[in-house]
């Protein structure tokens, strides 16, 4: 009787805390909007690595980099711990993270369309764990992130299963 209780409150946890709702249509509307570019990336492509690129890596790369904001919002002050520890113990590995940081930050400078879907991403995850802090529900770190990464891959598996359903009608 416990068990089924436990599992209707976690089925219910979405409509408790709707920030969750938000992030999994922010994730769902990804998933569309990246099935969109893929073909007009293959159109665009002017040499054989932009073609390789926008096949088969671009769907990994793009989910890689979604968890990647889901995780760095989910656990910052962990990371952030251990960075700031790793980066104390040498100059050379200061410098190494400073120089990453720096190039990564251009790069994404440099396509504003992507910071700007990072940047969204990152604030949907924020409130999402602001309305779950709100109902008093703070699990660990690493449970956390695992659980909004299958939430966010899971909006992103709708959104791109929903585009191929329709046949690119939403474009």
């Amino acid at each position: 009787m416990r068990v089924l209780s436990s599992l209707v409150g976690l089925l219910l946890l979405p409509f408790r805390a709707p920030m969750l709702l938000v992030l999994f249509g922010v994730s769902a509307y990804m998933g569309l909007h990246w099935a969109d570019v893929v073909p007009q990336l293959l159109n665009q492509a002017d040499t054989p690595l932009q073609t390789q690129f926008a096949g088969p890596w671009f769907w990994p790369l793009q989910c890689a980099q979604a968890l990647l904001v889901v995780v760095l919002c989910t656990m910052p002050d962990l990371l952030l711990r251990e960075l700031s520890q790793l980066m104390a113990a040498s100059k050379a590995l200061t410098l190494v993270v400073t120089l990453l940081v720096v190039i990564t930050g251009g790069l994404y400078l440099l396509h504003l369309a992507v910071l700007s879907e990072v940047l969204i991403l990152a604030a949907a995850v924020l409130l999402a764990r602001l309305d779950l802090t709100r109902l008093r529900l703070a699990p660990p770190p690493l449970l956390a992130a695992f659980a909004l990464c299958s939430w966010v891959l899971a909006g992103i598996l709708l959104g791109r299963a929903l585009h191929q359903s329709l046949g690119g009608y939403l474009s």
